[in-house]
């Protein structure tokens, strides 16, 4: 009969079981996901999701098993580094550790990236992003809306140039500033007009008229 720590680890391993499972099905045929039980390493590995490696359930632990098991101390997670498939396929691998109550290495979950399938993917991306770096001259846009903050900063500074504030300016003062504002490119942004009204304390019709009549 299993002692009450034992099963305090069998709990633990079966729960990872779970998070094995459900972490090789959100990555099918891309990321093997590999559970081994340090607690028997000759049989250690208790699930394989997306066998890349040829490997089976009850094979033997890893290197890195094998170096958990004899130190308590070992890093808990070796993250991001390189490593290869037996066909020579190259992979990004994590390895995670996983101590049960005392302190004690009892299983390791195992994150295997076939870099092969992505490498054509990476190069296509880079072709599609790249831009003609040869061009002297500036961006053609921004690509970015003007916001509501940055026009009241503009509708602001123009006021305080004239030690005023947006609602004292006079008529042709409010005049200026929006045909201004038009040719800088505020009046691209959604709901401009009625923000400008609101700063300078006129109707939206106003603005309108203020732009279209010099």
């Amino acid at each position: 009969m299993l002692g009450e720590a034992a099963v305090d680890d069998e709990h633990l391993i079966r729960e990872a079981e779970k998070i094995a499972v459900a972490l090789g099905r959100m990555f099918p045929g891309l990321c093997e996901v590999v559970l081994h039980d340090l607690r028997d390493p000759d049989h250690a590995i208790r699930v394989i999701e997306n066998n890349l490696s040829g490997r089976r359930v009850g094979d033997s632990a890893t290197e890195l098993g094998l170096a958990r098991i004899e130190d308590p101390g070992y890093p808990s997670v070796i993250q991001n580094y390189p490593n290869r498939f037996p066909d020579g396929r190259p992979a990004k691998s994590t390895s995670i550790g996983i101590k049960n109550a005392a302190g004690e290495y009892v299983a390791a979950l195992c994150l295997n990236l076939d870099v092969s399938v992505l490498s054509p993917v990476t190069r296509t991306l880079a072709n599609l992003v790249a831009t003609d770096t040869d061009r002297p001259e500036p961006p053609l846009e921004t690509l970015r809306d003007r916001t509501a903050r940055e026009l009241r900063q503009a509708v602001e500074a123009h006021a305080a140039q004239r030690a005023a504030t947006p609602r004292s300016l006079s008529r042709e003062e409010k005049k200026t500033l929006v045909r201004q504002l038009q040719r800088d490119g505020y009046f691209d942004s959604r709901d401009a007009a009625q923000t400008i009204a609101g700063l300078l304390g006129v109707s939206r019709a106003t603005v309108y008229n203020y732009a279209r009549h010099p």
